[in-house]
């Protein structure tokens, strides 16, 4: 096999990895941008609730180690029959504010002083103490089922700047364009003389085209 051949089979191998790794990146771009659309969409409802769930971005380090400041919570819509000690749950800790917290429950108190409520102690993992005020459940949203280290960054991105994302999708795109005519294989053309001929021939491999 001639030097030539080699090169051209090792750099079609390598376009081959690129459109692998583009495709995967371009699935993977589309679902994030779906799925940031999606909770945008929602953040518009002040229940921000989606298939039972609503999405809360830590904003503290109140609750680290376990979540972080710019991780996203995913908060299962409870009643507080369904909430116990050692749960984190997420409340509104004013009925005149719209900012909540994301708190471990301490302790569970069922029917606070007579008065048939149930009422929660909360305190944030990092907190050297407890909250001051006890949680009422009409307060209580539900506890805490899964976290998504670091999206809350992206889906507040998507929120407040959403005018840069169509830009960046833009450069991307004229990104892997460049790339893709930069690795996509070609042959240089060569000619190899036939014996008593005289004459050559030259063989051209034709670029790939690409979605």
């Amino acid at each position: 096999m001639s030097d030539n051949s080699k090169n051209l089979s090792q750099k079609s191998s390598g376009y081959k990895a690129f459109r692998v790794i583009r495709k995967i990146f371009i699935y993977l771009f589309a679902v994030g941008v779906i799925f940031a659309a999606v909770l945008f969409a929602t953040s518009k409802s002040p229940n921000k609730s989606f298939f039972g769930y609503r999405y809360y971005t830590v904003l503290t380090p109140s609750m680290s180690p376990t979540y972080k400041t710019g991780d996203m919570v995913f908060v299962k819509l409870q009643n507080a029959s369904e909430i116990n000690v050692g749960d984190v749950i997420t409340f509104n800790p004013s009925s005149n504010s719209n900012a909540f917290l994301t708190h471990r429950v301490t302790e569970k108190l069922e029917n606070y002083e007579g008065t048939g409520v149930t009422c929660f102690r909360t305190k944030g993992d990092a907190n050297a103490s407890e909250d001051a005020m006890l949680i009422d459940q009409k307060r209580v949203i539900g506890s805490v089922r899964f976290c998504i280290p670091k999206l809350g960054y992206i889906v507040r991105f998507v929120q407040l700047r959403w005018y840069i994302v169509l830009p960046l999708i833009v450069l991307l795109w004229i990104f892997f364009k460049l790339l893709n005519i930069y690795l996509a294989p070609k042959d240089d053309g060569g000619s190899d003389d036939k014996a008593g001929g005289g004459t050559a021939s030259s063989d051209s491999v034709s670029e790939d085209k690409t979605e």
